[in-house]
């Protein structure tokens, strides 16, 4: 019989799927899961009383109530990087149908069709100056955002012989040493911006990055420069956009989220919000979701955690049980559980402990079985959140 219960919400990849042994169940209907895979829907994990863990097929959570879930001990997982390449491979090639009219050339050539088949090649040759471009080679390009995917869209934009500049408000060591060279790396925002002749927002959607490209932020970037927004629709304040393309302060829009007020526009293109839509990339994704929601579920590690903190542990072939205790991030919890498990006559095997400043989470592997008396016990302390008991 499995195990654990896990609801698929969207269309998750079968190669991430396959991953699952008989340990698991999947249903789209499943109304009281352990797990939830999901992609774009949003998931209010109050709604789920046995829930223990959410993966997010992608790197955004902003569709998952984030601050509930860690009040209540549930991890939420996402796929940082798995859609990164995704995303490159389309904001370059929609920087050059902007740059080079490659759109409205398409357009011109469509038109051809009404006139005389003897006529097309002169209409072509006298016209085609209409939709002369420009190229990127030696542009300035600012990279707002050093995550996987602006790490790629910067080395992309050396790769492409453009200038190339890159700012985080948080920087992540791991995601800047795979930077090259050549990107320049800023301590400010009006840095960046200043004389960019196009700017790529690759930002995660949180309280500090809503409607964070306002006009203030608009006034500080070059006068004519590409705005690109291939993030998440709301950092971008739509209102503020429309007002800088009609004062020329922006040349261009390039969205990945089509809405009712910058549809049709003549300095707008926007995609069906394309950017992880590719084979590879949901496959990615599913794969890495999968994998982290089954380690989390069989063995307590956590990986990719956007609100727990990371912690593996490989049990020995003595442990009996993995007993799980996540706690609020404050001084003296790890004595308060070694005492209470050795007042049980309990040998701890191994214990593994990490937090991130909000959240504490142990791993303790123990020799013997957990009572409910000794699981009660921990509980009743104020700062003790959840707890899980694996046995092997």
């Amino acid at each position: 019989m499995s195990q654990f219960r896990l609801k698929k919400i969207n269309a998750i990849a079968q190669e991430g799927l396959n991953l699952l042994d008989d340990n698991f169940t999947v249903s789209a209907d499943e109304q009281d899961p352990h797990g939830i895979l999901v992609r774009s829907t949003k998931v209010n994990t109050d709604d789920f009383p046995s829930l223990l863990a959410v993966a997010r097929a992608g790197a955004g959570v902003n569709n998952i109530t984030v601050d509930k879930a860690t009040e209540k001990g549930i991890c939420i997982f996402n796929t940082p990087g798995a859609n990164a390449n995704a995303v490159v491979d389309l904001v370059f090639p929609m920087i050059g149908v902007w740059n080079r009219n490659i759109y409205s050339g398409i357009e011109f050539c469509k038109s051809l069709v009404a006139i005389e088949p003897e006529k097309v090649s002169t209409e072509v040759e006298a016209r085609k100056a209409a939709f002369r471009g420009v190229e990127i080679a030696g542009k300035n390009l600012a990279v707002v955002g050093l995550g996987q995917i602006g790490v790629r869209m910067s080395n992309g934009g050396v790769q492409r012989h453009m200038n190339v500049k890159g700012y985080d408000p948080s920087p992540a060591l791991q995601n800047i040493h795979m930077l090259l060279p050549e990107v320049t790396i800023t301590r400010t925002l009006t840095t960046v911006l200043k004389d960019a002749d196009f700017v790529t927002l690759h930002l995660p959607l949180n309280d500090r990055t809503r409607g964070m490209v306002d006009s203030e932020f608009i006034s500080k970037m070059k006068k004519g420069a590409v705005l690109i927004n291939y993030a998440r629709e709301p950092i971008v304040n739509e209102d503020a956009v429309l007002e800088a393309l009609e004062s020329g302060q922006l040349s261009c829009y390039l969205s990945d989220f089509p809405t009712a007020k910058t549809i049709g526009h003549e300095k707008i293109l926007t995609t069906p919000h394309l950017g992880a839509s590719t084979s590879e990339s949901e496959e990615n994704c599913a794969t890495m979701a999968v994998k982290e929601l089954a380690a989390y579920l069989e063995y307590g590690n956590v990986v990719h955690s956007v609100n727990f903190p990371n912690i593996e542990s490989i049990p020995a072939q003595k442990v009996h049980t993995r007993l799980i205790v996540i706690n609020k991030d404050v001084p003296g919890m790890i004595a308060f559980a070694t005492n209470l498990i050795g007042k049980y006559g309990i040998n701890i095997e191994s214990y593994r402990n990490q937090s991130n400043g909000k959240v504490g989470y142990n791993i303790i592997d123990l020799e013997d079985a957990v009572s409910e008396e000794l699981l009660a016990e921990i509980m009743e302390n104020e700062n003790v959140i959840r707890t899980r008991t694996i046995v092997f």
